[in-house]
């Protein structure tokens, strides 16, 4: 807890993005927290359960609870919304509904009303963790990083498994420039959980910007394998390589990057540098 008090009274104002000194993190379009990746759930087949459900239970809160989360994670956001309504006027009092609803209108870029939403939960439940890590993330959206970080310590404190947060408070740390501390944070993500590609290219930022170059490319092979779609992943892959001085990986990472983003300008001007050729054949790993 020491050192924690120490990094508190270090914050400073920041902007809403990430700023390492590095031409990619800037330009980047992929980014944000580990999110729950659940096909099975999703699936038609299991809405329709649930919709009978509902059906058989036309005043069960939890049953429409449950089926806007579900909704939710097939990118349905407008019935998901729908649903947590439904929940909320059934049980006014039910905190999960309303931190759910709350994750609805922050990806819908509705921050007051998320805001709002995560309040409400935490005035029900002050010990439910997800609320305050989703509101953690509203207020690093909004540039609030003191309140932000003290949201990602209670939701860690409440629930001390949770990778999104630990992900959330190294985002913050990276912002302010305390790698080491930033970089542990997205290992215990790591950790928790092992499948998500964002927490890889979070570290490789890091390791980037303190000059560990090759901790920085081992990081981010595990990125693209992950997720080999990531187009910061495979630029951030392309600058590590190239830093070590390994011109086929990093041409062949920028080449990657450009078959998923053609003309996209870091990977193309990292192309350019190590002095690729349209047309050749790379060797990636």
């Amino acid at each position: 807890m020491a050192r924690l008090g120490i990094r508190v009274r270090q914050w400073r104002a920041f902007g809403a993005v990430v700023a390492l000194a590095l031409p990619i993190a800037a330009c980047s379009t992929v980014s944000g927290p580990p999110v729950e990746d659940d096909s099975t759930a999703a699936s038609p087949a299991n809405i329709a359960s649930l919709t009978d459900v509902i059906q058989r239970n036309p005043n069960d809160a939890q049953a429409y609870n449950l089926r806007g989360t579900v909704l939710g994670r097939a990118g349905r956001n407008d019935e998901a919304l729908a649903d947590f309504n439904k929940a909320i006027g059934l049980d006014p009092n039910y905190a999960q509904a309303y931190s759910n609803r709350g994750l609805v209108q922050r990806q819908a870029k509705r921050l007051d009303l998320a805001l709002a939403d995560y309040n409400r939960a935490l005035e029900i439940d002050a010990n439910y963790g997800p609320a305050y890590v989703g509101r953690g993330i509203v207020y690093r959206l909004q540039g609030q990083a003191m309140q932000a970080f003290q949201d990602f310590n209670k939701g860690i404190a409440l629930k001390p498994d949770d990778a999104q947060a630990y992900h959330q408070r190294g985002l913050l740390y990276q912002t302010q420039k305390q790698h080491n501390y930033a970089i542990d944070d997205f290992t215990t993500a790591i950790g928790l959980a092992a499948q998500q590609a964002e927490p890889y290219v979070s570290r490789g930022l890091s390791y980037l910007a303190i000059n560990d170059h090759k901790s920085a490319a081992a990081s981010l092979d595990d990125a693209v394998q992950l997720d080999p779609t990531n187009l910061q992943a495979w630029v951030s892959r392309g600058l590590a390589y190239e830093r070590l001085g390994d011109k086929e990986k990093a041409a062949g990472s920028y080449a990657r990057a450009l078959n998923i983003r053609q003309n996209y300008e870091p990977a193309k001007a990292g192309f350019a540098r190590v002095g690729g050729r349209l047309g050749q054949v790379y060797q990636t790993f």
